[in-house]
């Protein structure tokens, strides 16, 4: 493996953790945790180990002297069969930080202490059951689609750069490194400087061209059945809005309901929560098998049930434990998702999925992965049904709400950015003066656009509209059509007040908080701070926003 140099690190550490990279502030009292730590890079796509830089990519550097470098390298010879790993220190601004650079083993597995470690995402995990053990055996010799390489793709001609800027953005990415680094660091390129296919997929302007399977349809049929289409969409691009553009259509389909409660902000009460859709489709394009041509990324609504699928059922490590481990075709594009923070914690996403049906009086959803393809259906509410909720939310014959032929459109739908200026000198990102370079090839952001115009998420034959419609829950009452859209300023005084309750609150919290996207809310922060309300405190990745004091 190439030696590293400082600017490689100091690049590395501002992209933070991943796949294929490790942060330890010092050597650990215990030396097997480095030791499992090179044993599952080498069980995967190899990595560094770096010795003197924090968890928050903060580089402090490490003190090792000749017998605590002679103690790791016997910790690692533990690992059978022999691995063959670099260690070297490099002088970054004054600090020293030691390289463990492992390379991806030719003679897999890699056993330690009679344990296989593989990576998973940013994390290592050991193999504890057979079954995992035997997936890890039969995939031994597999080629990862994501890893292959795509020599067709033109980087610089082909790179959608919005949709990097929004990667970078949600990342915490910082966006004064050049492009080309990021990559590098992102480990997108193989070892001919060649991206690889996760790449393309994560950050080509349209992927579908080389893999036309790599595509999600959302159809909306009449009833309960596959006779009647209403609403038929794909869509393509970068994973990543694929995800948006699906997301939006749901919304654009599913009943919704404005509850005030006392004098509080209103709340969006979903017919179902939209949070079991972002951990359905992210795990649909992290986990596909997209080696199958024949068949795509599918969400199905009907009157009773939304559906999402993907080619691929559940790979043998993860059969017996399902909704407990968790193992990935695609552990290029999973990692990338990890980093944008859409994938909170290994192998939490299926038990998340029930608890939020269950908090909401639904049914649990139901999975399935019969014909090669994993599937999971979540049943709608019923006209009859009654739900009794922690809102106090009750639907039945006489007190009803009719969204048949509503048109619910969010104000936080997160696919124009076009208004989104988002500047904020705590986020470590500014991108619009961001020199992103390609090999000396500028790339000028400024005249960057997407064109969406092709993939509209409305559709004639499935608007909403809601007359005179009311949900009676004591106190409560339902805002329609006729009632004002939320002001920028009550939005505004929403997030001030959550910040006064609750000091030290960053983007993410009050997204989930607020059921607006992380972007929309890093906007109204950004105009919070120029108007003197709000400031940020620490760190860009610790830190967070507290209510600005006068004087």
């Amino acid at each position: 493996m190439t030696a590293l140099t400082p600017e490689d690190i100091k690049s590395i550490a501002a992209s933070g953790e991943g796949y294929n990279a490790e942060f330890k502030f010092k050597i650990p009292a215990k030396l097997k945790e480095l030791s499992q730590e090179v044993c599952a890079f080498a069980n995967s796509g190899g990595g560094y180990l770096f010795i003197g830089v924090d968890d928050l990519g903060n580089v402090a550097g490490a003190t090792v002297d000749n017998t605590r470098r002679s103690d790791v390298q016997d910790a690692i010879r533990h690992i059978s069969p022999v691995i063959q790993v670099e260690m070297y220190p490099v002088d970054v601004d004054g600090k020293t930080v030691w390289v463990i650079a492992v390379p991806s083993g030719k003679d897999k597995p890699y056993v330690l202490s009679g344990a296989i470690y593989v990576r998973e995402g940013s994390n290592t995990q050991k193999l504890t059951s057979a079954d995992e053990m035997r997936h890890f055996f039969q995939s031994n010799n597999r080629i990862y689609f994501d890893a292959v390489a795509c020599s067709q793709f033109d980087i610089i001609e082909e790179l959608d750069r919005k949709n990097f800027k929004q990667f970078l953005l949600e990342s915490s990415i910082s966006g004064n490194i050049s492009t080309q680094q990021i990559l590098n660091n992102l480990q997108v390129f193989d070892e001919s400087g060649v991206i690889k296919n996760g790449g393309v997929l994560f950050f080509g302007q349209q992927p579908e061209k080389y893999f036309h399977q790599a595509i999600v349809r959302c159809v909306r049929f009449k009833g309960t059945t596959k006779v009647h289409i209403i609403d038929d969409k794909k869509y393509g691009g970068p994973l990543y809005q694929q995800y948006l553009q699906a997301e939006a259509w749901i919304k654009d389909k599913l009943e919704v309901a404005y509850i005030i409660e006392g004098m509080g902000p209103r709340k969006e009460v979903w017919e179902i929560p939209l949070t079991v859709f972002k951990e359905a489709i992210i795990n649909a394009l992290s986990h596909r098998d997209y080696y199958e041509r024949g068949a795509g990324t599918m969400i199905e609504i009907y009157d009773d049930r939304v559906e999402i699928s993907n080619p691929g059922g559940l790979l043998m490590g993860v059969k017996k434990e399902f909704g407990k481990k968790s193992m990935t075709r695609n552990p290029l594009i999973f990692g990338l998702f990890t980093r944008m923070h859409l994938v909170e914690q290994v192998a939490s996403g299926i038990p998340r999925m029930r608890d939020e049906m269950r908090e909401a009086g639904l049914p649990e959803p139901v999975f399935s992965t019969e014909g090669g393809f994993f599937s999971v259906e979540f049943k709608r509410l019923q006209k009859n049904d009654i739900v009794n909720s922690d809102d106090d939310i009750v639907k039945s014959d006489n007190d009803t709400v009719n969204f048949e032929n509503d048109t619910v459109k969010s104000e936080n739908d997160p696919i124009n950015l076009d208004d989104d200026p988002i500047n904020s000198e705590d986020d470590p990102i500014n991108l619009n003066n961001d020199p992103v370079n390609l090999e000396g090839d500028p790339i000028n952001l400024e005249n960057d656009t997407v064109n969406l115009e092709n993939d509209t998420v409305k559709s004639e034959d499935d608007t909403v509209k809601s007359k005179n419609d009311t949900v009676k829950s004591e106190d409560d009452t339902v805002k329609s059509k006729n009632d004002t859209v939320k002001k920028d300023s009550d939005i505004e005084d929403d997030i001030l007040k959550l910040i006064t309750e609750n000091e030290g609150l960053l983007a993410p919290k009050l997204s989930k908080q607020t059921g607006k996207s992380i972007i929309t809310i890093k906007r109204y922060l950004a105009k919070l701070k120029e108007s003197g309300k709000i400031e940020f405190r620490g760190a860009p990745k610790t830190g967070g926003y507290y209510v600005k004091k006068n004087g």
